[in-house]
């Protein structure tokens, strides 16, 4: 077994990626990656958990019921200063269990495919807008993200007409740079709108999933305040991470006119499933990596983890291992890359990942095959990434056709 290394000159985590290739994991982490299976990172407060790169060793840790995704843990390895609760995914069984299952069955695969024909309509009415206004377009602002804003919004039944107030409120949340006092006041507000929602909910409940959770807290299953941070995090989720997937996915796929083509320009629809896949496992908008704390002492690849310490699991790097993914850093859109680890794995695995998988197939399908002249209106060098945030993708991306 071997020793724990010299903390003296220990690597900052998140590592900054390389000028030029901002859909590739930082240089340093795929050096730590071939150097070996853990090292020890410096967070913003100065501790030092364990980074653990290699793709078989991330699911081995997220299988293991020895680690912790509990957010209140004191030594838990968090991202930035505060406490911003996120419900049910910030706990471990059996609680994480317990309210999981209290909205897992709207999240299940045939419920969400007898939704393909309402987000088709959403995809194409966003398309439709398209065609009929002004070029150049910002693509984030006029498609990216109102599709799946208005889809969490059908879900929920949150009226869309707030979109503003709530994606507002979200960016703050998910912005690494934003003050404790910044990302504590947008929690707040979105739960004093979202606690207010609820509460009319169970006044006068409807088919939703907002009412779900009306009926939970009624049957005194469930707080209020805890079917608030439940909608929190429902809406923050479904709607920042896809709309940020569909942005980058775009930008990655206008870079690469031979694989955009092959999706483009095929009947089959079998390829949109496989480059939805694909295009998560090379692009993982969430580079902050998932944080874990051990409960008690264990081995993770030769190396003792003891108990109390840190874990963090980037899975961008992950999805580029060379032992699982041949040639990991070309988009191949007829690769199968579904046991990628962009929606984690084992118990906290994404809740969500049915639904985000059917808006980008739809998205992909429909978007570069309605508009076939697609096209970049700025240089890429001056597209804005978000490299301040917890969740990865671009501020704005200028489109023409």
């Amino acid at each position: 077994m071997t020793t724990t290394p010299d903390t003296s000159e220990v690597p900052h985590y998140p590592m900054a990626r390389a000028q030029g290739c901002p859909f590739d994991p930082p240089p340093e982490l795929r050096k730590l990656q071939e150097e070996g299976p853990l090292t020890r990172v410096r967070l913003w407060d100065g501790t030092t958990p364990w980074l653990v790169t290699r793709y078989a060793d991330q699911r081995a840790v997220l299988g293991d019921k020895r680690v912790s995704a509990d957010m209140t843990h004191p030594t838990y390895p968090r991202q930035a200063p505060g406490n911003a609760s996120l419900s049910f995914i910030g706990m471990d069984d059996p609680e994480h269990s317990r309210l999981r299952r209290m909205v897992g069955s709207a999240f299940m695969v045939k419920r969400v495919e007898a939704m393909r024909p309402a987000v088709q309509k959403i995809v194409d009415d966003a398309v439709d807008a398209l065609l009929a206004g002004p070029r150049p377009v910002d693509l984030v602002e006029a498609f990216a993200l109102p599709v799946p804003s208005l889809v969490i919004c059908d879900l929920l039944d949150v009226p869309y007409a707030d979109h503003d107030f709530f994606q507002g409120n979200s960016k703050a949340m998910v912005n690494r740079d934003s003050t404790v006092e910044e990302r504590t006041a947008a929690s707040g507000a979105l739960a004093e709108y979202l606690g207010r929602l609820v509460a009319r909910k169970i006044e006068n409940p409807g088919d939703d999933l907002l009412s779900r959770l009306g009926e939970k807290v009624k049957a005194g299953e469930l707080t209020h305040r805890g079917a608030t941070e439940m909608a929190v995090l429902l809406l923050i989720a479904g709607h920042e991470t896809t709309a940020n997937m569909i942005a980058l996915s775009t930008l990655a796929l206008l870079r690469d006119p031979d694989q955009l083509a092959l999706l483009r320009d095929t009947d089959d629809p079998s390829v949109a499933v496989t480059a939805t896949d694909e295009l998560l496992r090379y692009l993982n908008i969430t580079h902050g990596g998932r944080r874990r704390v051990a409960l008690e002492d264990l081995e993770v690849a030769g190396q003792l983890v003891k108990a109390g310490e840190g874990l963090i699991l980037p899975n961008d790097i992950a999805n580029r291992d060379t032992e699982v993914f041949t040639d990991p850093d070309t988009i191949d859109v007829t690769r199968e890359a579904r046991h990628h680890l962009a929606f984690g794995f084992g118990v906290h695995q994404c809740l969500g990942q049915p639904l985000a998988r059917l808006e980008l197939q739809i998205v992909y399908r429909t978007l570069y095959r309605r508009i076939p002249e697609l096209r970049l209106a700025a240089d890429f060098e001056d597209i804005p990434f978000k490299h301040d945030g917890f969740v990865y993708g671009v501020y704005s991306l200028p489109v023409t056709w």
